[in-house]
């Protein structure tokens, strides 16, 4: 996966606390956790009274969506509150390279419950092996990595060998589908290695997420209870190191804020996408994003502006910003 500035064919380097607030509008735009949600299991955190400005989000962002002549998936939620403002949430989109987050969170969970030298095991690959896009990986062919540090390249930097070998790890594609299932997500998928899970457009099945899905899955390994706090402190390191986001939701919060994400941008259909937890300066609670957008034209160009954009009216629905 390439970064935003460099064209290319290949992608970026790119639930504990949940709502139960009612839902609003239609056309998949909506506030709070829906029917299908609460039956998977997916809202922990008790209704709460207050309304977001959730008709607002939905115009803004059907506006957006005409002028950017795409798709915008979008799912974001207070954690301190339970609010929840979304807009085609539970769409599908290309998972693009967002998954290395979640295959760096089943790492640290491998290492926790069943190996546990695994983060300083050191791996080694080959020339042979180092995909395009790999710029940590393909200056240690001679003296490899530790597991940790192949996370970190991972996240931080969305080196896609790197991506492999996490993958690797935890067996493969089907093994982080398996992951994604533990954490009560009946949607989320990885079906292909880099660079094969690339070659995505929309209605395709294979290596997808949906918002509303991976919003849930970052706050439960970020924030949830359920994972420990080393790993968690471990994964949201890495998550904040990140390098490839200063463009898109860090881009569409107010400075003072800290935020950790993952991007993810595919070859096709101008994917470009952000993942994120992002804490106010004030020290209050943080909100966690998840904003996937695509083009209608297979040859469409990722739109970094589009995603902060989407950031900006997601904060300001939630009343997280003015």
């Amino acid at each position: 996966m390439r970064q935003p500035s460099r064209p290319t064919s290949w992608k970026l380097l790119g639930t504990a606390a949940l709502a139960g607030a009612v839902l609003f509008g239609s056309a998949g735009c909506g506030a709070g956790t829906s029917p299908a949600e609460q039956k998977n299991g997916a809202s922990k955190v008790a209704s709460v009274s207050a309304t977001v400005d959730g008709a607002a989000v939905q115009r803004e962002l059907r506006r957006l969506e005409a002028s950017y002549k795409g798709r915008i998936g979008a799912y974001a939620v207070d954690t301190g509150t339970g609010r929840v403002v979304s807009h085609r949430a539970d769409e599908r989109f290309g998972f693009a390279s967002t998954f290395k987050s979640m295959a760096a969170a089943a790492v640290l969970r491998k290492a926790r419950t069943s190996d546990p030298g695994l983060m300083d095991r050191r791996l080694h690959w080959t020339r042979a092996d180092v995909l395009d896009y790999s710029p940590i990986t393909e200056k240690h062919v001679e003296d490899g990595l530790t597991v940790a540090e192949v996370c970190a390249a991972a996240v931080e930097y969305s080196d896609n060998t790197a991506g492999n070998l996490l993958l690797e790890q935890i067996g493969g594609p089907a093994g982080l589908t398996r992951y994604l299932r533990s954490l009560k997500d009946p949607v989320s998928r990885l079906d292909h290695f880099e660079p094969e899970l690339n070659p995505w457009k929309p209605g395709q099945k294979h290596d997808t997420t949906t918002p509303a899905a991976v919003g849930r899955d970052l706050s439960e390994v970020t924030l949830g209870r359920s994972v420990p706090a080393p790993d968690r402190a471990r994964l949201i390191g890495w998550l904040k190191g990140n390098t490839t986001g200063d463009k898109r939701i860090r881009a569409g919060l107010p400075k003072g804020w800290t935020v950790g994400d993952k991007t993810g941008t595919g070859g096709t259909y101008g994917t470009a996408n952000d993942i994120a937890v992002a804490w106010p300066p004030s020290g209050g609670a943080p909100i966690v994003l998840a904003i996937y957008t695509n083009r209608r034209a297979a040859d469409g160009e990722a739109d970094d502006a589009v995603v902060a954009r989407t950031a900006t009216i997601l904060a300001r629905g939630l009343g997280a910003v003015r």
